[in-house]
């Protein structure tokens, strides 16, 4: 990975709203530093105002973390996919992360870039990732069966040990008689974890 040029500012905080600066990145080493370093993630969460999935609304993210003495690298990926944003975890933290939210540029540049450039570790999870993706592009999820198969994805992400504070039966909430009839799931945080391993899957109980 290497600099070509750049016209800003080491110290600028702009939280990346300017062009960032040229950088010659291999996509290989981009598909390495994201296995390690990156997080497919699918959140779903309350939302009254969301009619059509019984108030639940679901959310894709991918994200790379770094310690802000490492932003550098941050910087590359987002000149690299021309899309995203690099900006502190918290107002006082000292992580960052690059994070890509809308779902076209997830959908049109991060998904066929790992389709192309194959992860190892994370390759589970990015390809439950790009269906619930490709899903949400389509609107499926807003009908009951599409909105049980993307929570059925989700939930066989990789768990990384950390629970859910809502079993899957609780989301599902009777979307159909399958809903009603599977084994209870322990409740998870539907992410990949940076050390996280691509065959795990959802703790059965």
């Amino acid at each position: 990975m290497r600099c070509m040029s750049s016209d800003n500012s080491p110290g600028a905080d702009n939280q990346q709203e300017t062009e960032s600066p040229a950088w010659d990145v291999d996509p290989m080493w981009i598909a390495g530093f994201v296995d390690g370093e990156g997080c497919f993630s699918i959140s779903i969460h309350r939302n009254p105002y969301v009619k059509l999935t019984r108030g639940w609304q679901v959310q894709a993210c991918f994200q790379v973390t770094q310690h802000q003495t490492n932003r550098h690298a941050l910087d590359a990926l987002r000149a690299h996919f021309g899309c995203g944003r690099v900006v502190a975890k918290g107002p006082r933290s000292s992580v960052l992360t690059f994070t890509v939210w809308t779902l076209r540029e997830r959908d049109e540049i991060i998904v066929p870039f790992f389709e192309t450039h194959e992860l190892m570790v994370k390759r589970g999870d990015f390809m439950r990732f790009a269906s619930i993706v490709r899903s949400m592009r389509r609107k499926e999820h807003l009908s009951p069966a599409g909105f049980e198969r993307v929570v059925r994805l989700a939930y066989a992400m990789n768990a990384n040990g950390k629970q859910r504070a809502r079993p899957l039966q609780e989301v599902l909430g009777g979307s159909s008689e399958t809903a009603r009839q599977a084994p209870s799931v322990r409740a998870v945080k539907v992410q990949s974890d940076p050390h996280g391993d691509m065959g795990s899957q959802a703790e059965m109980i």
